[in-house]
């Protein structure tokens, strides 16, 4: 079994698209999830650059180092935590990133900034307003539930951190909506 690591693989559509490439090359597939694959036989050589030309083609791209790797899976479980989960939990983020990646906060902040160029407050946030950009544009909850969801003390702080962010008012993005959005590994 191999486990490989897979950079831009952010939304259940990108799991599909790396399944059937990799069902196309003939790869079994034990288990797979957010940027990452494990696979139900040894994938290394000219098969692992296969599967790595089949994936750069469609934008995703192997990662090989454990500094990208662990990189990965900081944006990974931040997205899943800010896209994926429904208000569901108060934990801090340094905590939960400590605890899901078994190593020192200070650690991964620091990989983070220095191979991403922004901290991962400031990546957090960016995923939490395209989110709020999401909510907002399908127009089914009030400004105060999206607040509520992803965890704003408060619509006033939400409202703040949202102008700061995209120049706009909530209110004012909801009327104008059309493409204000990004794609989640475009954040």
């Amino acid at each position: 079994m191999t486990t490989l690591f897979i950079k831009n693989m952010v939304c259940d559509r990108c799991i599909l698209v790396v399944r059937e490439q990799l069902e196309k090359l003939g790869i079994g597939i034990e288990q797979i999830k957010l940027g990452e694959v494990k696979t139900r036989e040894q994938v290394s050589g000219e098969t692992k650059q296969k599967v790595d030309l089949a994936l750069t083609k469609l934008g995703f791209e192997l990662i090989d180092d454990k500094k990208s790797r662990i990189i990965e899976k900081i944006k990974t479980l931040i997205i899943d935590l800010v896209h994926r989960r429904e208000n569901d939990s108060k934990q801090n983020l340094s905590d939960l990133l400590s605890k899901e990646l078994h190593h020192d906060y200070n650690y991964l902040s620091g990989l983070f900034s220095e191979v991403e160029g922004i901290t991962i407050e400031k990546y957090f946030i960016a995923q939490k307003i395209e989110k709020v950009k999401e909510l907002l544009v399908y127009d089914e909850l009030s400004l105060s539930e999206i607040a509520y969801r992803l965890n704003y003390s408060s619509v006033a702080y939400l409202s703040n951190q949202f102008k700061k962010v995209t120049g706009l008012t909530p209110s004012y993005f909801r009327q104008v909506k059309e493409d204000k959005r990004k794609p989640l590994d475009k954040v």
